[in-house]
């Protein structure tokens, strides 16, 4: 939350000085622009809805709103991207793209995934191209729209950023933007569930984080469970165990098997009686 802001801040700055340091040409601009970086930020809107009603083209050039993929009874996980990034944006869609492999869910079923571009510049023609790279990574079974891009004007991009509080920022000498490393899991309405920092995402804190934001609806039993013996610590960026709750857990299992031995001690009992 707010108090892991500087937090983020620091990793996001680490991450992003080596990376356009490692441009060679771009190590000055890092040398002179560093407190530029703390412009880069993530403030966190857990609980808040997002506009819903802005505009964008998907990669057939039709225009849509946000609505149109909210609203169908499932999460829905949600990337701020440009395609022509060097590095850190393909650095998330690619870690998201693996992690998403390993759930047990499918893509467009239990879930939607959504990419946003945040550069104007950017066309439906490279929003179809990244998109045919993407959605080719997606295990078998997953549907022609599970993984959809969209591009649109400054404006509804950065009111969209603006509402997830995703803090980035153009960079005129190099025509590149500097952003932070992050996906956000959404409720089927469009509120913000979760925040998932980084470039390389554990299947553990995706799948927790798509069955608290379906409030259980995907998932079986077994995963209800897990969530309900974890849950999400700001400060570990992740879902740690609740002691708590496994001691309740684990004391009603502990019943509910002395239950049964009494019971089958209770029946055997009558059975020998019967004998006699």
């Amino acid at each position: 939350m707010r108090s892991s802001r500087s937090r983020n801040s620091a990793a996001i700055t680490a991450i992003l000085t080596i990376f356009i340091a490692a441009s060679g040409s771009s190590a000055q601009l890092v040398q002179d622009s560093v407190p530029d970086l703390q412009r880069i930020d993530v403030i966190e809107h857990l609980g808040q809805t997002i506009p819903l009603d802005l505009e964008f083209l998907n990669s057939h050039g039709e225009s849509v709103h946000l609505r149109d993929y909210f609203g169908r009874g499932k999460p829905v996980i949600l990337s701020l991207h440009y395609t022509n990034c060097p590095m850190l944006c393909s650095l998330v869609l690619n870690g998201l793209s693996k992690t998403v492999n390993e759930l047990a869910y499918t893509p467009g079923e239990e879930f939607q995934m959504l990419s946003v571009s945040f550069d104007p510049r950017e066309t439906p023609q490279l929003a179809a191209a990244i998109k045919e790279r993407y959605q080719g990574t997606l295990k078998v079974g997953a549907p022609a729209d599970a993984w959809e891009f969209l591009v649109g004007p400054e404006s509804h991009s950065k009111a969209l950023a603006e509402a997830l509080g995703f803090k980035y920022y153009y960079i005129e000498k190099t025509g590149e933007f500097a952003h932070p490393a992050v996906i956000f899991v959404l409720t089927q309405d469009g509120r913000i569930s979760r925040y998932i920092y980084g470039i390389n995402f554990k299947e553990r804190d995706l799948r927790l984080a798509l069955l608290e934001a379906s409030e259980g609806k995907i998932g079986n039993t077994v995963d209800r469970l897990i969530l309900y013996c974890f849950h999400y610590d700001p400060d570990a960026k992740g879902y740690v165990v609740l002691a708590g709750n496994v001691m309740k857990l684990g004391g009603a299992a502990s019943l509910i098997l002395l239950g049964l031995f009494l019971g089958f001690l209770w029946g055997k009992e009558r059975l020998r009686k019967k004998s006699a």
